[in-house]
Formats: structure tokens, C-alpha cells, sequence
């Protein structure tokens, strides 16, 4: 096998490529909810629903690319948060066309799902602790917007500390990905 065969299976293999399309799945999110909430805003609901339903799309396979990269932390709670975020994708996709018989929030489980990932990027070794501070944070923030006496007054801070963790864990998927022979390490352990 030659020496270019071996460095492309190795990077099909490795879980910095891996971390990397994730990162990328997870701006792909950002900027569809983002569009897709100045549609709606714009009272283009047909356009917006199309491309919330995207977005829902994006999160449904970032779900699973978290849950494969971080399966090596803890299978549980790793199957555990994939769990959460899937039942909220579905609340969220019934509410974007089922507004009124729909009382849930996806909050109650998004808040625990960031909540989940703050933990398992903690626990990891592959990834900077900060990153699961911040997650575990913007994860108590959602959930503290199913409280209306907290929400109403904190509403601009819960938003921008949410936004903040989860695009500094985007960027870094992206930029950086992931500590490859500290995945590895993890990953043989389990």
C-alpha cells in the first residue's frame, strides 16, 4: 500500500475530520435557524417553515455526529443526550406547523441536552473543559426560559450566553477539532 493510500484511509478514520464536518454541520444550523427565523419575521411562514424544517435536518444529524463523537466519554449518557435532542426535534418540527396544539417546549429538551454535552465535553479529554462550562451554562439558560418570572428578565443574557457556548464549541470543531490521539486513547478505553 502505497504512502498516499495510508494517509488517506488515516484521514478518513481520524476523528479530527470527523470533529471538523461537525463543526461545519453546526454553522450549517446557526445560519438556517437564523434564516429561517427572518422569514418568518418577514411573514414568509411557507419559506421560513421550509427552511426551519432544514435546520431541524442539520440539528437531527448533528445530534448524531455528537453522539458518535462522544460514544467513547460515556455510551449512556452520550445515547442519553441524543435521546433528549431527537424527542426535541420533534416538538420543535410539530410546532412549526401545529402551533396552537402544541404546549411543550423544546426547551425541556434542549436544556437538558446541552446540559448532557457540557458533561460529556467535561469528561472528555479531547476537547477543552471550558467548552462543557459553557455548554452546561447555556443549557441551565434554557432551561431557566421555562420559568416565565426568570425568563421575562433575563431573557438578552440567557440568549447571548446560550449563543455564546454553543458557537464557541462550533468554532472550535471547526478550527480545531478535536485532540485526535486523546480521542484515540478514550476511545481504546472504552
Amino acid at each position: 500500500m502505497s504512502s498516499a493510500a495510508i494517509t488517506h484511509r488515516m484521514a478518513e478514520t481520524s476523528p479530527r475530520p470527523r470533529a471538523r464536518l461537525t463543526g461545519i454541520v453546526y454553522l450549517l444550523y446557526f445560519l438556517t435557524a437564523i434564516l429561517a427565523q427572518l422569514l418568518v419575521g418577514r411573514k414568509l411562514i411557507a419559506l421560513g417553515n421550509a427552511t426551519n424544517l432544514i435546520s431541524t435536518g442539520s440539528y437531527i444529524l448533528l445530534t448524531l455526529f455528537f453522539y458518535r463523537m462522544f460514544n467513547p466519554v460515556n455510551k449512556i449518557l452520550s445515547l442519553l443526550a441524543a435521546l433528549f435532542s431527537l424527542a426535541g426535534c420533534v416538538v420543535m418540527t410539530l410546532g412549526f406547523f401545529y402551533p396552537p396544539s402544541i404546549s411543550m417546549s423544546p426547551l425541556i429538551f434542549f436544556g437538558p441536552y446541552c446540559l448532557l454535552i457540557g458533561y460529556l465535553v467535561f469528561r472528555s479529554t479531547f476537547l477543552p473543559r471550558i467548552l462543557g462550562v459553557l455548554m452546561v451554562l447555556a443549557g441551565l439558560g434554557w432551561l431557566a426560559f421555562l420559568w416565565p418570572p426568570v425568563a421575562i428578565h433575563l431573557t438578552v443574557y440567557i440568549e447571548a450566553l446560550g449563543i455564546f457556548a454553543e458557537a464557541s464549541l462550533m468554532l472550535w470543531l471547526i478550527v480545531k477539532g478535536v485532540n485526535v490521539q486523546r480521542w484515540n486513547e478514550q476511545a481504546n478505553a472504552a
